[in-house]
């Protein structure tokens, strides 16, 4: 019997654009025919389609991307009126009209079509505005925090977003560029990296020196950490009882947040909790005591998923 993951990857649009940790995923949200779920970041859809073919389901789906609007479109003379976008940020989760569900889904940080789509800038892989905005309709691009943003800010973004182990050489060195010209491009960021990293560093792992910097500056200017610690939450409010909600990250601070907020809300003792296991409310059920990660077939078809990890949750009974 063929897979999920194999039958999607049959049918997807674009190589790369593959929904990651996708059976783990719909095993754990256990979509039942009449169910309403939310997924908080289409992005290309992959997850969305997956729940909408499990079963005769209802789909939610939310994306700031203005570019996901076309995609979505394309879902719903697909899917019909079984399938809903609504353009925001999954922040503003309060103001959706639609709801509770029976299972919501989250897949953080940057999707693969805005990570390819080369003049987003949120890549050093080619010559770009440095952007990086997932709305660039809103705030500010990476181009202009970056000529803003204080020694601070710097390094919260490319020490603690980033984790970049050079991270003062490279602070350094763009307080010091921006004096003498903006750094508006992609490459001009890149090179800049590339001139402050010795060559130790350069080959000592598989990825590229300017890799972490461009996480850690993207996080910062779409202020994504802020925006999960609202988002799920609201979600987890959202939830049916019996519920599920499933998270995706890639990255440590995001699974923190995931994760504490999961224990809490499973009344499990949180980092720096003390109290007698009596005085803490139990609203939920962790269905992950570990994360879920992807498999070596997984990660050698979709090499983005090697840094994925999955928890759920199940919302208690009222």
């Amino acid at each position: 019997m063929i897979s999920n993951l194999d039958s999607f990857l049959s049918n997807a649009p674009m190589e790369g654009h593959v929904p990651v940790l996708s059976q783990e995923t719909l095993t754990f949200l256990d979509p039942k025919g009449g169910g309403v779920y939310l997924d908080c970041t289409f992005g290309g859809g992959g997850h969305t389609r997956m729940i909408l073919e499990a079963a005769d389901t209802s789909v939610v789906a939310l994306d700031q991307d203005p570019q996901a609007i076309e995609r979505a479109d394309q879902f719903t003379q697909e899917f019909g009126d079984r399938f809903q976008f609504r353009r925001m940020n999954f922040a503003n989760l309060e103001n959706l009209e639609e709801g509770p569900f029976d299972g919501i889904l989250f897949d953080f940080g940057v999707s693969s079509f805005q990570l390819d789509q080369l003049d987003r800038g949120f890549s050093f892989r080619g010559e770009a505005p440095l952007d990086m905005r997932m709305n660039p309709e809103t705030g500010i691009s990476a181009a202009d925090w970056l000529a803003s943003a204080s020694r601070r800010e710097l390094i919260q973004a490319i020490r603690a977003y980033g984790e970049e182990k050079n991270w003062r050489r490279i602070v350094d060195a763009i307080i010091e560029a921006r004096t003498q010209s903006p750094l508006k491009a992609t490459q001009d960021l890149s090179e800049l990296i590339l001139s402050c990293t010795p060559a130790r560093l350069r080959f000592a792992s598989k990825i590229h020196p300017a890799t972490k910097t461009f996480q850690g500056i993207r996080i910062a200017v779409n202020n994504e950490i802020d925006v999960i610690e609202v988002g799920l939450p609201a979600a987890f409010k959202r939830l049916k009882p019996n519920g599920r909600l499933c998270v995706i990250s890639f990255h440590s601070l995001e699974d923190r947040i995931a994760k504490n907020l999961f224990r809490r809300w499973a009344g499990r003792p949180e980092p720096g909790d003390n109290r007698p296991q009596d005085m803490r409310e139990v609203k939920a059920e962790l269905l992950t005591r570990r994360p879920a990660v992807a498999g070596d077939a997984e990660v050698a078809v979709n090499s983005r998923s090697r840094s994925a990890k999955l928890r759920v949750l199940r919302k208690a009974e009222s």
